[in-house]
Order: structure tokens, then sequence, then C-alpha cells
């Protein structure tokens, strides 16, 4: 069972369907015994970071999530859902994340096109399950804010736009994805299933 931590902020229908394709059942909650007993969770988001901390400390679901990731089970951050994991973002004022990531949230800054939105490619900076017979190619960004990554050894992969873009994060069983991989073709979808088959190799609670 995968569960989606549904904390009024994220685009639950075209991840759900992107695990269904997958062949894995799941569902999208609030209630934290669902969350806490899932085979692997995912954290979407869609929105402002000062928002969606309001709703998960307002909820508790913030917390429960920090319970859960620190069960050793995977955990995905999807978009704004993977700025949360950090420990702060400079998103209209500043806002304190769930800290499970070492960093910061800042908005682009530059003479070019913001918010940065299309496809933009890969480049994988040390190896992970999540590549495992991968190779690097086009995923879809929408994002206007990025990380900065304070440990280099929890950056897997980034992106391109005027320079390199945290992509995907890591820290042990805590992962992060700034593009969307329900929207990446099939390279998001084999990221996706590479993310999701740790499930089965994830440690009991």
């Amino acid at each position: 069972m995968i569960a989606i931590i549904d904390y009024g902020m994220g685009n639950l229908h075209s991840v759900s369907k992107a695990i269904e394709r997958l062949g894995y059942e799941v569902i999208s909650t609030d209630q934290p015994d669902q969350i806490l007993s899932a085979d692997a969770v995912i954290l979407p988001g869609v929105g402002a970071f000062g928002d969606a901390m309001h709703n998960l400390n307002e909820t508790g679901l913030g917390e429960v999530a920090k319970q859960y990731a620190a069960s050793g089970k995977p955990m995905l951050g999807i978009c704004l859902g993977m700025q949360l994991l950090f420990e702060q973002s400079e998103e209209y004022g500043l806002h304190q994340g769930l800290g499970l990531l070492q960093g910061k949230v800042v908005k682009f800054q530059g003479d070019f096109k913001i918010p940065h939105m299309g496809w933009n490619k890969l480049t994988f900076l040390q190896s992970s399950p999540l590549f495992s017979s991968l190779e690097e190619g086009h995923v879809y960004f929408v994002h206007s804010y990025h990380a900065l990554v304070d440990n280099k050894q929890n950056l897997l992969a980034t992106g391109d736009y005027y320079g390199p873009v945290t992509a995907i994060v890591a820290n042990e069983n805590v992962y992060g994805m700034q593009f969307h991989p329900e929207k990446s073709g099939e390279l998001g979808m084999e990221l996706l299933r590479n993310f999701l088959a740790l499930s089965a190799r994830s440690l009991p609670v």
C-alpha cells in the first residue's frame, strides 16, 4: 500500500493514477494510522511553501511525516513536496520546513523567465537505486523557487536552467524530486517505479 499525504495542497489525482498504472495499491489520506502503516509515502505539493507548512502544522500531518521518515521506510516529496523536506524557504517571507534535509529554498534570480517551466535534461551526479537501469533524459519542471542543498551527498541529480538546478535529492530513505515524475513521460514513470520498488526492501517498523 502506497499512501499519498492529503493536506489540501497537492495534485493527488495525477500522482495516484501514475502509481496505479505501475501496479501498486494507493490511497490518498489525511489519517495518521494509514500513513504510518503504508509501505511507502508520497508528499505532493502545489502552491506556496508557507501555506503548505501551515496546513501540515495545523493538521499534525507534518509531525506524522517526520515520524514516517524516522521509520526507515521510503518517502518521496514531489515538487513543492520536495521543497517542504528542507529546513526553510524564502517564499513570501521566511518559513520553517520539515527539516529532513539540510538546506533552504530560494527564488530564482536573473534576467530570465520565471517560473522555470518545461522539459529539462537530468544530470545524474551519483549512483542511486532510483537510477537503476536508467539513462539521463528530460523531465518536466514547473517552479519559481529552487533548493540549495547544504550537504552535496544529498544531491543526486540536477537539471539546467541558466545554471544547475536541484532536481533529485535524498537523505537515507527520504527522497525528493523537484520536477513532476507523473508528467515526465517514460523516464519520470521509471524513476517513480524505482522509488516504489524500495518499499519491498524497506526496514520493518
